[in-house]
């Protein structure tokens, strides 16, 4: 006797996830909560707007605080995205398949988070396309030399790009969620995304072109736009910057903090949407694998670091000494605390494949990453060539405010992305299975 409710499979029940979702309880209390921080995000930019960048730590000397080394870290958590779709894709690596999806979207909304800052930072941001290269009137151009300007560049190109590879990839199960929708507004939803794909051949066709080519053009970007960011630091002459480590020291770290957020959310999304079919074991496996990997490569970059500070001599080595016991000490150590201790838990398959114990090395890494963000900045601005220019750098509840808003605004789009579009890449889990 058959049952009148058939079980559906996983690929089915992810295109139905939007119109059946679990969890629905804890989705709202999550939402509300984000909701509360994106508040406290635009109560924080409408202060600045009226009051100016002084309700801000930043002062001289140190010039770049919060604003700086929270755009860092936050463009570097959007980097991960990239390499395992993009990558992945491109070598043939089916276990991708499970991860790409939520990883993009973390990538999209990352960088909106990371591309906040420097407009905010300007002071008066309504001026921030003073920045790109328009025809003005008197025709002022932007100073193409300097590394600010790359950046502009940089960034933009990199968003374009992620949101152009993320569409691309999610147009077929568009297409199938309107397909099996069981009402009329979520086919309507669905179907404005799908743009009126049909799954004919020469639809097939061209997407698979679209596909490969956007992510042959992503991957590059990974490295292109970290490494920029370096040049921000090392192109000057402040001490404790200048290493020619910093390009892929910096890609390295963002893959690092990248990879550990990508871990916290795969772990998440597994236990609330009930996903462990499709987000297997393997998957934390290979995850963790990445994320050592990547966290070794950092540490490797922390050990170039300290031995061209010890060659040079010099104001480096003061910088590197002040590191170790100066006043942003606990910055210094807390990053190679959270970063490299609880790492090496993952050397065995037993902790890479706890979920739990995955989650937590995520969560230390990303905290990691973050101090270790605030210690670049900080510790080596706070002392000018001249010790009378020297100051300390103080956070004003407005830095802290602003960056825990701009992590409201990062887990309310991504819990808008988790509530309305497929979260996982169903049309490529089956492509490999018949395959």
């Amino acid at each position: 006797m058959t049952s009148p409710h058939p079980v559906k499979s996983d690929p089915e029940r992810v295109l139905r996830l939007p119109a059946e979702f679990p969890n629905k309880r804890i989705w709202w209390v999550l939402f509300l909560f984000a909701l509360c921080l994106l508040g406290l995000f635009l109560v924080s930019v409408a202060v600045l707007f009226a009051r100016g960048p002084g309700v801000w730590g930043n002062n001289i000397p140190v010039g770049w605080g919060f604003p700086i080394a929270n755009y860092v870290w936050w463009l570097g958590i959007g980097h991960a995205g990239t390499l395992i779709s993009a990558m992945l894709l491109l070598v043939g690596r089916e276990w991708r398949n499970s991860l790409n999806r939520f990883a993009e979207a973390m990538t999209l909304f990352a960088v909106t988070c990371a591309g906040l800052y420097p407009i905010l930072h300007l002071g008066r941001p309504w001026r921030f396309y003073w920045m790109a290269p328009y025809p003005s009137t008197m025709e002022v151009w932007p100073q193409f030399k300097s590394p600010l300007t790359w950046d502009f560049f940089a960034v933009l190109t990199y968003l374009i790009v992620s949101v152009l590879f993320w569409y691309i990839g999610i147009v077929p199960d568009l297409a199938g969620a309107r397909d099996r929708a069981t009402t009329r507004r979520w086919a309507i939803f669905f179907g404005l995304g799908a743009l009126g794909w049909r799954g004919s051949a020469q639809h097939w066709q061209r997407w698979q072109r679209a596909y490969r080519v956007t992510a042959a053009i992503a991957v590059p970007l990974v490295v292109s736009v970290h490494s920029e960011i370096s040049l921000l630091f090392a192109a000057g002459p402040v001490p404790g910057w200048n290493s020619s480590v910093f390009p892929p020291y910096f890609v390295m770290g963002a893959a690092f903090s990248g990879f550990a957020v990508v871990s916290m959310l795969a772990v998440w999304l597994r236990a609330m949407l009930g996903l462990k079919t499709l987000v297997t074991e393997r998957h934390l496996d290979m995850l963790g694998i990445l994320l050592l990997a990547t966290g070794l490569l950092t540490a490797y970059g922390y050990l170039a670091e300290a031995w061209t500070a010890a060659w040079a001599g010099g104001r480096e080595l003061q910088t590197l000494l002040d590191r170790f016991a100066g006043p942003y000490a606990w910055s210094y150590w807390g990053a190679v605390l959270a970063n490299f201790g609880p790492l090496q838990l993952l050397w065995w398959k037993r902790w890479r494949t706890t979920p739990l114990v995955l989650f937590a090395i995520g969560t230390s890494a990303a905290v990691g990453m973050w101090c270790e963000r605030y210690m670049l900045v900080v510790s080596s601005l706070y002392h000018d060539w001249l010790e009378s220019s020297e100051g300390l750098f103080h956070a004003t509840f407005w830095d802290w405010s602003l960056y825990a808003g701009t992590i409201g605004l990062f887990f309310t789009l991504f819990l808008l992305f988790v509530r309305f579009l497929p979260v996982i890449s169903v049309f490529e889990i089956e492509e490999a299975r018949h395959e």
